[in-house]
């Protein structure tokens, strides 16, 4: 489990296709804490680091991951944000974030606003999801407050601190992004369905 708050940015530096499967070689500052097994969020998606050398790591997306997550547009050199999961003594800063994308979404705008940018994104409506003014939700890994709330749209502001801190710098519209909604409202909806 994640909180949506991001520890660092890593920069990816190989890609190798076997079969169905990609496996992603990166490297990030707390490379020499990882270990083996463990559980990393990378822009959002959960994956397991399966080799560490020296400065780098590998991880390995599978097919299924590939089509529902940005990570199949991911080029050498890209920066992506990372969470390691939460610890037990941890405090939640952010949200609960599982590391499971619900649906791929787009950036369509992004608008500097005195000082902060406000980034807008629209995502498929068939999938059913919600958000709601000022709810959370995780958009490439990082934990954010809707501002704006859609059908199929919504918009969330971003402070300098997280702009600087973040892939959010890089992010332009037309870029996809990892969508994952807020768990307690896609409970509720599943419910809402079951008794409508």
């Amino acid at each position: 489990m994640f909180t949506g708050i991001v520890e660092a940015v890593g920069t990816l530096h190989g890609i190798v296709q076997e079969k169905g499967n990609v496996h992603f070689e990166l490297s990030c500052p707390f490379t020499a804490e990882l270990k083996v097994d463990q559980s990393l969020s990378h822009n959002g998606v959960c994956l397991t680091v399966t080799r560490i050398e020296n400065d780098r790591y590998w991880v390995t997306a599978i097919s299924e991951t590939l089509q529902k997550t940005n990570l199949g547009d991911w080029k050498i050199g890209d920066t992506v944000n990372l969470e390691r999961c939460m610890p037990a003594s941890g405090r939640f800063d952010g949200h609960i974030v599982q590391g499971h994308v619900d649906v791929k979404g787009t950036c369509v705008k992004v608008v500097e606003d005195q000082g902060s940018w406000r980034y807008y994104f629209e995502y498929p409506m068939a999938d059913g999801f919600v958000t709601v003014q000022k709810g959370s939700v995780c958009v490439n890994g990082v934990s954010l407050t809707v501002v704006d709330s859609g059908d199929n749209s919504f918009s969330v502001a971003i402070i300098p601190y997280t702009w600087e801190n973040t892939t959010f710098r890089h992010l332009k519209a037309g870029d996809g992004v990892n969508l994952e909604f807020d768990i307690l409202g896609k409970y509720m909806q599943k419910l809402l369905q079951k008794t409508s």
